[in-house]
């Protein structure tokens, strides 16, 4: 019974970790990405986390974008933007407390981009 209690106990506490890490995402986060053409472009994001759901607005260029489809799954997650010009485009990250590393598909064309918190 006491085994039981105190195993029940820590995997409590682990998933209690394991969201206030990834509610630490919540927020804005800036970086660029780097187009074929040798241009950086800069992207932000402002993330809300709500349990596993993740929704928020992307910015680049002028252009605010709202989030689609945002899932979190421990440190990692995932959700698509529609551009203006109707092209969806696929993001997957993954928090790093400090940073987000995220990998874009724009049309076949893989981005890499590392963000940082932007609103401390």
């Amino acid at each position: 019974m006491k085994k039981t209690f105190l195993t029940t106990a820590a995997l409590f506490f682990c998933l209690m970790i394991c969201f206030a890490a990834i509610e630490g995402l919540a927020g804005k986060w800036s970086g660029t990405i780097r187009t074929p053409d040798g241009n950086d472009v800069e992207l932000t994001y402002i993330f809300k986390v709500d349990g596993s759901k993740l929704t928020g607005t992307a910015l680049s260029q002028g252009v605010e974008i709202p989030i689609d489809s945002g899932k979190i799954n421990g440190n990692d997650f995932k959700f698509s933007v529609t551009n203006p010009d109707g092209v969806t485009i696929p993001h997957k990250g993954k928090y790093y407390g400090d940073s987000v590393s995220m990998d874009l598909d724009y049309q076949g064309m893989n981005f890499h981009s590392t963000l940082k918190r932007a609103d401390k």
